[in-house]
């Protein structure tokens, strides 16, 4: 991983790299303007919805005065907006038909908007209830993608590029962070043109001198004085290395200053970092690190002030080896009690991320590293804890597929600022704590176990190989559109009672089903159809970490076709190819192994 604890720092040029991209550039000061709340309103919501007859023909598209399709009856037209109605009146709101559109299909104008996972619910209605309805779906707003001017923007591929990067350019019209505290517990920040006005009040909590370089203990100034060792002063045969900057280079990545014609574009520009120092020359302790956990989110620290700005997002690109320590998941625990989520490099030693701490430990996102392609980092660590996976960089055939981010371009002590492409799951993992930051802003509410069914359920398919290395490769916009409802999969509610294949409720996937395990002796079904060469996904998330629901697809007889039975709180999924030439009924089951609540089945080919 990017550090090692107490006398070992083995791992600090594998996690992030050495490549300087060049010198400062002069910041230019631009107001933040915050769109992301307006544009998040107007795209989670709609007034219209499309529903498309199956005996409605095709008009003219430039006759906007059609109000009936041809071979539909005017009283055939009527009724069916009766239908519409009467689902809406439920709702307080009631529809007229707009016009039809050039493909046949009807436009319905509400008198009121509804959001979009609402209209979704009353598009899947009217289809369940009409066999006449070949598609229903909310008319939904789009608007321009917003694009920073930032000078290195086009060197920044792992936000933009469809095939590696996150995807950011979408997600930034619907969130850029506003009001979220990013806790950076690393090695302290050097202020920065491109980190201006970006940094709340942190602290440093290395309490050891030799560690921290500074010639104090623990004290409320969290600036990085360097990291850089002589020779075997790290251990015996342990080399020389320059400082590192690292938790710099973090930074930017979350929240680096944006559209101000300057170097980098952070992710979650309207956020603000919140440096915790913890890891000086050899690394850092456990014991400051769990201070440094607890003090963040706003616990209480012995001898330290209140910190007056908590954060709801943790980012730790650190870790070391061996089983996850008592110390470590209590602050975790900690934490996350206070409602903050805890975002963890899973390890730069192409091992099993079990060995890897505090990545193997309970409540946490872990991150593994992808390259330019997709596909998982030469380094990455992997496994069944992995979480998802994120642009790390290989720069072995090129600094340009590192990930670059602010720095500072002192070896030893502090110089000019810079900008520098790193490579390593401690690039990775900022990459999602600044797309929580972006889910956190946009929703307030939720909870560390939601934004973590949020990212598993919206990261999308590895475009390369990438095995053992989770739900998939973030993706920034899908992500913010999970958590608030606004977009994706429709959601439908399981239905008691569905213990058993005949009384299975029936899903018109793909669909996220929203369930729950409400007692020791529950069990549910789910019935779906799969047309002839298409493939089902089940994919089984947990809303507590402390659950353990298993997961199992089934034919009509109640063999088993695919299951899944993993470990409390890590995700479930099974798959089953239909190579047949007509339709085939599957059963999903959702079964109780440990545990009560709720969960997400998410059901799609």
């Amino acid at each position: 991983m990017s550090f090692a604890f107490a006398n070992k720092r083995t791992l600090l040029a594998l996690a992030c790299g050495l490549l300087t991209a060049g010198a400062s550039q002069a910041g230019v000061s631009n107001s933040q303007v915050d769109a992301g709340v307006a544009s998040l309103v107007r795209a989670s919501s709609t007034d219209r919805l499309i529903v498309s007859y199956r005996d409605a023909s095709q008009v003219d598209a430039q006759d906007a005065t059609v109000l009936r399709a041809v071979g539909i009856t005017a009283n055939a037209l009527e009724a069916r907006l009766n239908a519409v109605n009467s689902t809406l009146a439920l709702r307080g709101a009631k529809a007229r038909v707009l016009r039809q559109m050039g493909t046949g299909a009807h436009i319905y104008k509400l008198d009121k908007a509804l959001s979009h996972g609402e209209m979704q619910s009353l598009a899947n209605q009217l289809k369940a209830a009409d066999p006449n309805i070949a598609y229903a779906e909310p008319d939904r707003k789009m608007y321009p993608m917003f694009t920073p001017n930032d000078t290195s923007y086009s060197s920044q591929w792992d936000l933009y590029e469809t095939t590696g990067g996150i995807r950011a350019p979408a997600a930034w019209d619907l969130s850029t962070g506003s009001g979220v505290v990013v806790a950076v517990i690393d090695t302290g920040y050097r202020p920065h043109a491109d980190l201006s006005g970006q940094i709340v009040a942190g602290y440093d909590m290395i309490n050891d001198t030799a560690v921290s370089n500074d010639g104090s203990a623990r004290d409320s100034d969290p600036s990085d004085p360097g990291d850089w060792v002589a020779a075997g002063e790290c251990g015996t045969g342990e080399p020389a290395s320059n400082s590192s900057w690292h938790g710099t280079h973090v930074a930017g990545t979350i929240a680096a200053k944006t559209n101000n014609a300057t170097g980098v574009a952070g992710i979650a520009f309207n956020a603000k970092v919140q440096p915790v120092r913890v890891l000086g020359k050899c690394g850092g302790y456990t014991s400051d690190i769990a201070d440094g956990m607890v003090w963040a989110s706003g616990g209480s620290v012995s001898g330290l002030p209140t910190n007056a700005t908590p954060a709801k997002v943790i980012n730790m690109s650190l870790g070391g080896g061996g089983a996850c320590d008592t110390t470590s998941q209590n602050a975790i625990n900690s934490a996350r009690s206070r409602g903050t989520s805890v975002i963890v490099a899973a390890g730069n030693e192409n091992q099993n991320a079990s060995n890897s701490n505090p990545a193997n430990c309970s409540g946490v996102v872990a991150v593994a590293a992808t390259d330019r392609n997709g596909a998982r980092a030469y380094y990455s660590n992997y496994g069944s804890i992995v979480t998802l996976a994120a642009p790390g960089g290989d720069v072995r055939s090129s600094s340009s597929n590192g990930i670059l981010s602010t720095l500072n371009a002192g070896t030893k002590a502090p110089g000019s600022d810079s900008y520098a492409y790193y490579q390593g799951t401690s690039m990775a993992t900022p990459h999602v704590a600044g797309v929580v930051a972006l889910m956190m802003s946009a929703k307030p509410t939720a909870t560390p176990d939601q934004i973590k069914a949020a990212l598993i359920s919206s990261a999308r398919a590895f475009p390369g190989s990438c095995s053992q290395c989770g739900a998939g490769i973030l993706d920034a916009a899908a992500a913010v559109a999970a958590i608030t409802g606004t977009g994706g999969l429709p959601t439908v509610n399981e239905t008691e009672s569905n213990g058993s294949i005949s009384a299975a409720n029936t899903v018109s996937a793909p669909a996220n089903v929203a369930g729950t395990i409400s007692s020791t002796s529950d069990t549910d079904y789910f019935k779906v159809t799969l047309p002839a060469g298409k493939t089902l996904s089940a994919t089984l998330t947990m809303g507590s970490s402390s659950n353990d629901f298993d997961l199992y697809v089934k034919n009509s007889s109640g063999t088993t076709l695919a299951k899944s039975e993993k470990a409390a709180g890590q995700v479930d999924s099974a798959s089953y190819a239909n190579g047949g030439s007509g339709s085939v009924t599957l059963y999903v089951q959702v079964l109780r192994y440990s545990g009560t609540g709720a969960y997400t089945l998410k059901l799609q080919w």
